[in-house]
């Protein structure tokens, strides 16, 4: 059985989880005690099998032994990003029935305004020291037996869309409760079977945990046996010093990390070891083709792409490999294939672009929301997350964007993601976003946001430099007719580009000067 309980009795002492700032850490042993007293914390407040729980928090311990505890006692568990506003996080409370939120005292501001905002009324407690309002999670804890509870199930994450093109949804994957096991069928293959991670792996986590690909990174290397460290927060150089002090063999990043990393003073950048590294797994997004080829020649081939969505409804993988046979791509699938479709549903031959379908993997809903679920899914059974590429002869598959940002220019469809593949390319470009605002001419035109890299001056004479840039590497309909700058882009802390805000500003305020 692949569990920490199975790791916990072989080597008990062994660290599960250790904090990368403080060194505070959970030995396995002590993982399955707390997780034991957290199921048991939750049957004394009447959270039973099938009920839900919400968290809300920073990277830490506790959070890791509250997942394990939920999917050891048939709870479904929605970790809310710690991010959000109030009134974003008490939707997420609400709209997932939880019976019980937790928070920690660093966000007690924002989980009183929370609990004030939820009239559904849930337990409202506090990890570490309780505010007004909240009943102590540790002293409740505490109380309990460190043995398992008597009804065990497994439970399972309910978590949700990050949100960037509208109100975030939760995606109920179909579970069984019978036993403990924990199986991850979407990235336990890309760690362990692509990625070489094993029990002796020290695994590198850098990216928030409520997300689904770090907290599915997080429980599936503990429930090999690795350790796993926990970096409160991404920081490019934070990061390598990790790699080199602590012998990393394994992490999972997003491709906005390997930008930040790559944009680091080379002569800094290549003073760390990272010798160690055996498997840096990425995913959140496609990656631009020239800064996954620097971070190949960087750490060598031992960069391994996974494509897929909280929905576990399929995945597409490559080693580094196969990426260089195939660059561009984000894999191929390893279970099912891949259906390209037209809009009326019609399957589309090799090469031509059009939605991207599953034909396998999980079964899920988006919770609350049938007409989206429906969407999601064909007669077939096949189902979508909305993004739009092609296949190539060899099965490979090529992200174009997603459905949503989909410019249609003049008639012809743009897909932005290939004009900022292009432009982070450029020196002066730190982050970019490009979509379509409107034209009278054209019905809507392409703009880019850029976030100007250190040492370059925003700008007219920047925005013709770029605009020229585009105009030698792609046709005129794809080049930006302007380029704005923002001293930040609205990302989230796992790398997801929270288009949408840019992109409804320019369209409301140019609605109102219409």
């Amino acid at each position: 059985m692949k569990h920490p309980r199975t790791i916990a009795a072989a080597t008990p002492h062994k660290h599960a989880y250790r904090m990368a700032s403080t060194g505070e850490a959970l030995t396995f042993a002590q993982l399955e005690a707390a997780a034991n007293r957290n199921a048991h914390a939750m049957r004394s407040l009447g959270i039973g099998i099938g009920d839900h729980i919400a968290f809300m928090m920073e990277n830490r311990l506790e959070l890791m032994a509250l997942a394990w505890a939920a999917q050891r006692s048939g709870v479904i568990f929605t970790a809310i990003s710690r991010y959000l506003t109030a009134d974003e996080a008490a939707y997420i409370v609400a709209d997932c029935e939880a019976k019980l939120f937790i928070t920690s005292d660093g966000y007690g501001a924002i989980g009183g305004e929370v609990r004030d905002l939820v009239e559904t009324q849930p337990h409202f407690v506090m990890v570490g020291k309780a505010a007004e309002g909240f009943a102590s999670w540790d002293a409740l804890v505490a109380a309990q037996s460190a043995n398992p509870i008597e009804d065990e199930a497994a439970g399972t994450a309910m978590l949700y869309s990050s949100g960037t093109t509208g109100r975030p949804k939760g995606i109920r994957r179909a579970f069984v409760t019978q036993g403990i096991e924990y199986a991850n069928p979407i990235v336990g293959p890309v760690f362990c079977d692509l990625a070489g991670m094993t029990a002796d792996s020290i695994y590198l986590s850098p990216a928030p945990l409520y997300h689904s690909a770090p907290l599915s990174g997080a429980m599936v290397a503990c429930a090999e046996g690795a350790t796993t460290i926990i970096m409160e927060k991404f920081n490019e150089e934070r990061f390598l010093e990790i790699v080199e002090t602590e012998r990393i063999t394994h992490t999972q990043v997003v491709p906005t990390m390997f930008v930040r990393l790559l944009k680091m003073p080379q002569e800094k950048r290549l003073s760390y070891d990272v010798s160690s590294l055996k498997g840096a797994v990425h995913v959140a997004a496609p990656c631009p083709v020239e800064v996954k080829r620097g971070m190949i020649d960087w750490w060598g081939p031992i960069v391994v792409e996974y494509y897929a969505g909280t929905e576990g409804n399929g995945v597409c993988a490559s080693t580094s490999q196969e990426w260089l046979d195939h660059p561009g791509s984000v894999g191929r699938p390893l279970i099912g294939s891949i259906r390209i479709l037209d809009d009326e549903r019609n399957e589309l031959p090799v090469g031509e672009v059009g939605d991207v379908f599953f034909d396998a993997g999980l079964v899920f809903a988006y919770y609350g929301d049938e007409e989206k679920t429906d969407r999601a899914f064909t007669e077939q059974g096949w189902s979508t997350l909305g993004d739009i590429g092609r296949l190539d002869e060899d099965g490979f598959l090529y992200l174009t964007d997603r459905r949503a940002y989909t410019i249609i220019s003049g008639g012809v469809n743009v897909y932005p993601q290939e004009i900022e593949d292009l432009l982070i390319s450029h020196p002066a470009v730190y982050d970019v976003a490009v979509f379509g605002v409107p034209s009278e001419e054209l019905g809507e035109e392409v703009k880019a946001v850029v976030q100007p890299a250190d040492g370059a001056t925003a700008g007219d004479d920047l925005a013709a430099e770029l605009i020229a840039y585009c105009r030698q590497r792609l046709s005129s309909i794809k080049t930006p007719k302007s380029v704005d700058f923002k001293a930040d882009m609205p990302r989230t802390p796992t790398g997801k580009l929270m288009k949408r805000f840019l992109k409804d500003a320019y369209w409301e305020t140019m609605k109102q000067s219409a």
